[in-house]
């Protein structure tokens, strides 16, 4: 209880005061807006029974996780997913650019929609993951609309080197409330 207090006055005196140690208020913290303008990062607001409230910024940039099926035999490029930021109205004033491992040779983006596609064929044992990072940029003047931001490419395994046994049936038991990972055969080749 006693250390709830101790917040709450501290807040109080941060707000009401602008700092514990001096008389002048501090300035905002600043960061980069979106269109390259300076705004607050994150600022003090009303107060409501003495706690200030704070204002968090959200990230625009909008994708799941994305997946690229290993040894694709399709005439086409394979699509891979779409990167997407909530500042794009869909009015083509958005261009999306594609940097890291595999870009322009291995991955290309659309630079308006932000659609991926893996250009050939790829092999999970030879490389299991791509790391690459996106930028979306006002098409007029190249000024970033959101920070670059890294993302993962993974590359979906197939059996392609399925187990052959020449010799069986095998058989095997394993006993009951066995421990995980418990070994219950073992076949020699």
């Amino acid at each position: 209880m006693l250390t709830r207090n101790c917040l709450l006055l501290f807040l109080w005196i941060l707000v009401n005061e602008g700092s514990v140690f001096s008389s002048h208020k501090p300035s905002s913290p600043l960061g980069r807006s979106r269109s390259g303008r300076e705004r607050a990062r994150s600022s003090v607001g009303s107060t409501r029974n003495g706690a200030a409230a704070f204002q968090r910024v959200k990230r625009g940039w909008v994708w799941n996780q994305f997946f690229v099926l290993e040894e694709y035999m399709g005439s086409d490029p394979q699509y891979v997913g779409k990167l997407h930021t909530d500042l794009d109205k869909g009015d083509s004033s958005v261009k999306y650019t594609l940097s890291g491992e595999g870009a322009g040779s291995i991955f290309t983006i659309d630079q308006t929609t932000g659609d991926i596609h893996a250009l050939r064929s790829l092999d999970r044992e030879e490389k299991p993951y791509y790391t690459l990072r996106a930028q979306a940029v006002d098409i007029d003047t190249n000024i970033p609309l959101e920070p670059e931001s890294e993302f993962v490419i993974k590359v979906q395994d197939i059996n392609d080197n399925e187990p052959k046994f020449l010799e069986g049936p095998y058989t095997a038991s394993v006993p009951e409330m066995s421990p995980v990972g418990k070994r219950a055969c073992r076949a020699l080749t």
